[in-house]
């Protein structure tokens, strides 16, 4: 058995748990997910716990067993508390702003890029320098803030563009004029 899927997952108050056969819904005060489940894994809820298990003792169902459970795991966060990436835009004239559900940009390019925000997503701007996508779905929070990254990867050279608040850039040496 995975080691990861063997370890319970804590409901707290509020939270609404409900196993079907393909699928479990975690309902909260942040909203509603839906998480399909790979087949072989079941999912039992016992008090205020949530326990996965298998329905063989498989070692093809071991990797999806972990997996499964962190699925849920980040279901029932999600509807919790959230999830938050922050992006830092750094370059001579490069901003965004919000309007309606579009976030435009202006990162050095001859046009402005735009991106649709999904639903289920949040995107704050602040100092027209510093992107907040937040929202209750993991993937989809990490999915828009790369996508967001793409648009302007960050630069080895002059250290300009769209990177991870935090993140460390390795900077290169330029050629030298010998």
């Amino acid at each position: 058995m995975s080691r990861i899927g063997r370890k319970p997952i804590a409901v707290p108050k509020g939270v609404n748990v409900t196993v079907r056969a393909d699928a479990v819904e975690v309902k909260g005060p942040k909203g509603t997910l839906t998480q399909r489940v790979p087949p072989g894994i079941k999912f039992e809820v016992k008090g205020s716990e949530l326990i996965a298990e298998t329905s063989t003792p498989s070692p093809e169902l071991k990797k999806f067993h972990g997996l499964a459970r962190s699925l849920m795991a980040n279901a029932v966060q999600g509807v919790t508390e959230g999830f938050k990436k922050e992006l830092d835009i750094v370059g001579v004239g490069y901003r965004a702003e919000v309007k309606g559900k579009q976030v435009i940009f202006a990162l050095g390019y001859s046009h402005p890029v735009v991106l649709d925000v999904p639903a289920g997503i949040d995107v704050a701007i602040e100092k027209q320098t510093h992107v907040t996508v937040t929202g209750i779905d993991r993937q989809l929070v990490g999915q828009v803030a790369a996508n967001i990254r793409r648009f302007r990867k960050p630069d080895p050279y002059k250290q300009k563009g769209v990177r991870y608040t935090g993140e460390v850039l390795k900077k290169k040496v330029g050629k030298t004029g010998a």
